[in-house]
């Protein structure tokens, strides 16, 4: 078996990180390699650059549990301060070393003859392209890493910039300018009241919007040094905090079921609306108040954006849309022409394209995208949003029906990392990094040693269905159009359908016998959570002898006890050879 890197994770934001740290953490592996395609650490954090940039959950849980972080200057830190944190982990934890910067993945087979991952890499700088062979793969490329194409026709006559959000053009000046804005999501809500306000104010914002999404309210304090001390010094403060910022969150998901979650919702709809009228201008009101469930698309924190609508150089547009982009603005259905200086889309990612535009290609050479075809009409699904049948050794993050509608992504993807670990455990054990440490994890290999690990395919179909069952009961499939849903199937291909205490459960206590394991030579199926009989007494014996050599250097013991000890031990594993 030879490879040249134990573990190939792609992606070097929030989960590829903190997958790597817990590889460390927990069994001291440090041979592995992160293929990141930007210059630096942090993902999302990284690439989102536009104004206004940050995210909608509260800091103190928006982060690992292992690196809890007492300094958070805010409830909802903005994206540079973010961004700092993920590299100020992967600092802590020498990670920086094992990234391949500028570099993206542009396949990745699986050998079964070698049972390894044989990865194409390409250097973004250079343009060379290398091959790493790897025992393990796991994708933490996150499911917000391909930003929407224009689709409106026209796009390419237009004469002034455009471009999308997650790749904002700092070269724009937008200070008395002409500006139109298609979208109006989280990041556009964020965005606008800057652009549009200030001493380098747009001259004309002129916003499309194509559908209502419900505005809540949002208080952002800075956090008092008083505090900071307190999250510092205070035994299991930083724990309790974090603790109640959970619970806010986890109880709104009682309300996310279509019949049981009525009134919870109709309390919801009452509140927001009232805010909308009493910060939104009245001629917006029907636009800014949705028609469908509340709930159905995720909830949009307002960031002043409804105030800015009060201001005469901002237009909201939702019952005209643009019909075509032209070199000089864009033409509306009713064909009036809007002019502008520069086009911004926040018209969000492609969901759907799951690991795109990666070549993963498990035994006999099917791709994750036939498999798809063949399973699920095309529909990505994976067990647990993690493991897919016919892929031995590979695990995504952020993989299918992952994402919560009211929850933190971290908290789920350290989920994942635990299941992964759990499952990938028999098999770090016998790798080189791991055997080196310690005597014991080589005499453990009396046992039958697992080299591949895979879902059974009957096991994913059954998650697969169950997933998509309860789905079918929330507020997701209640009819409004979300990114959530595939428009051609009506498969719900991100949301996770149940408490998120419970996803942690599986993740723990998750069924063994959905999964197989087989050896390295033979391939015949091993069971590694039940040890043979030679592989108990190579752990009796391994046991003895520290303790009796320990015992020899305090000079409780002689050398001919040690000696005739280990005698007695290797006899005894002799008839239990014969015996076996």
């Amino acid at each position: 078996m030879s490879f040249d890197t134990e573990v190939l994770i792609i992606g070097g934001g929030m989960s590829g990180l903190g997958l790597a740290v817990q590889l460390i953490k927990k069994y001291g592996v440090r041979d592995f390699e992160i293929i990141e395609k930007s210059d630096d650490v942090g993902g999302t954090w990284l690439a989102n650059t536009y104004p206004g940039c940050g995210c909608d959950v509260a800091s103190h849980f928006y982060s690992y549990s292992f690196a809890l972080n007492p300094d958070w200057t805010r409830k909802y830190s903005m994206r540079p301060e973010i961004q700092q944190y993920f590299r100020s982990v992967a600092e802590q934890y020498k990670i920086l070393e094992n990234v391949r910067f500028q570099s993206f993945v542009e396949k990745a087979i699986w050998d079964e003859l070698s049972e390894t991952w044989v990865v194409t890499i390409k250097d973004q700088k250079t343009k060379e392209r290398i091959t790493r062979r790897a025992k393990i793969v796991i994708s933490a490329v996150g499911a917000l890493s391909v930003p929407k194409e224009c689709d409106t026709p026209g796009a390419e006559s237009f004469e002034g910039p455009i471009f999308h959000s997650a790749k904002w053009d700092h070269s724009f000046d937008w200070q008395n300018k002409d500006v139109v804005v298609i979208g109006n999501g989280c990041s556009a809500t964020q965005f606008v009241p800057i652009m549009s306000g200030g001493p380098k104010a747009t001259k004309q914002l002129t916003q499309f919007a194509r559908q209502s999404h419900w505005l809540s309210e949002r208080e952002n304090p800075y956090y008092s040094s008083t505090f900071k001390k307190l999250m510092r010094y205070v035994p299991l403060a930083m724990r309790l905090y974090r603790a109640k910022l959970y619970w806010d969150m986890e109880k709104d998901f009682a309300g996310f079921n279509i019949q049981s979650g009525r009134n919870i919702r109709a309390d919801l709809v009452k509140t927001n609306q009232e805010y909308v009228k009493r910060v939104a201008p009245k001629k917006y009101w029907d636009v800014l108040i949705p028609k469908t469930e509340i709930g159905c698309k995720r909830k949009v924190l307002d960031t002043d954006y409804l105030a800015c609508l009060h201001r005469p150089n901002v237009e909201l547009v939702a019952t005209d849309p643009i019909d075509e982009i032209t070199p000089s603005g864009v033409r509306t259905k009713s064909g009036r022409e809007v002019k502008a200086d520069a086009i911004v889309l926040a018209i969000g990612f492609a969901t759907s394209q799951l690991l795109f535009p990666m070549d993963i290609r498990g035994k006999n050479g099917i791709s994750l995208n036939k498999h798809w075809d063949s399973e699920s009409q095309g529909v990505a699904q994976a067990y647990f949003g993690t493991c897919v049948p016919g892929f031995p050794n590979f695990f995504i993050m952020m993989g299918p029906n992952t994402t919560t509608g009211h929850l933190s992504v971290i908290y789920t993807v350290e989920c994942q990392i635990n299941f992964t670990l759990s499952l990938i455990e028999p098999i770090i054990k016998t790798l080189p990094s791991y055997r080196s440490r310690s005597i014991l994890p080589s005499l453990l290999l009396f046992n039958p040693v697992p080299s591949v690990v895979e879902v059974k395919p009957e096991a994913a179909r059954l998650d697969s269905a169950w997933t998509q069952l309860e789905c079918k009961k929330l507020v997701w499939s209640s009819g409004c159009t979300n990114w959530a849903m595939d428009p051609k199937t009506g498969m719900n291909i991100m949301m996770y359908p149940d408490w998120q205490f419970l996803y942690w459960w599986r993740s723990i206590f998750y069924k063994k016998q959905d999964f197989v394991y087989t050896e390295a030579k033979s391939g015949k199926e091993v069971k590694p959570w039940s040890p043979s009989p030679l592989g108990l007494v190579a752990r009796v014996a391994a046991v003895g002898l520290l303790v009796s050599s320990g015992l020899f250097a305090a000079g409780v013991l002689d050398r001919d006890a040690v000696e005739d000890g280990a005698k007695h031990l290797i006899a005894s594993a002799k008839e239990l050879v014969k015996w076996r």
